[in-house]
């Protein structure tokens, strides 16, 4: 079983043939995405790129892409100062299921 750790969104993910995987928005009107991986892990072998490993790509493909994760909301509060703020921000993000470790 071959597993890879990408990185995209500014995270590194592992992953391994067959996940979904939620990560931010990826803009691209294609249907399959295609990454270098930093660290490839094989039955035998294990490869450390520098910052890549070279030769290898990891190929996912898009199930949905423009989808909005959970509510996180931010508040502020400062007790006998009549100050009370809150935010809430939803992130958009892609589904990507991985096809391919080669």
């Amino acid at each position: 079983m071959k597993k890879a750790v990408i990185l995209t969104g500014g995270k590194q993910y592992v992953v391994s043939e067959g996940d979904n995987l939620s990560v931010e928005l990826i803009k691209t009107a294609d249907k399959t995405v295609t990454f270098e991986p930093l660290l490839v892990i094989s039955d035998k072998d294990v490869q450390v790129g520098a910052p890549t490993v070279a030769k290898a790509m990891v190929t996912a493909e898009i199930v949905e892409l423009d989808i909005q994760a959970d509510k996180v909301t931010s508040i502020r509060y400062k007790a006998k100062k009549r100050v009370h703020t809150v935010k809430g921000h939803r992130q958009h993000q892609t589904i990507l299921k991985i096809t391919k470790i080669a």
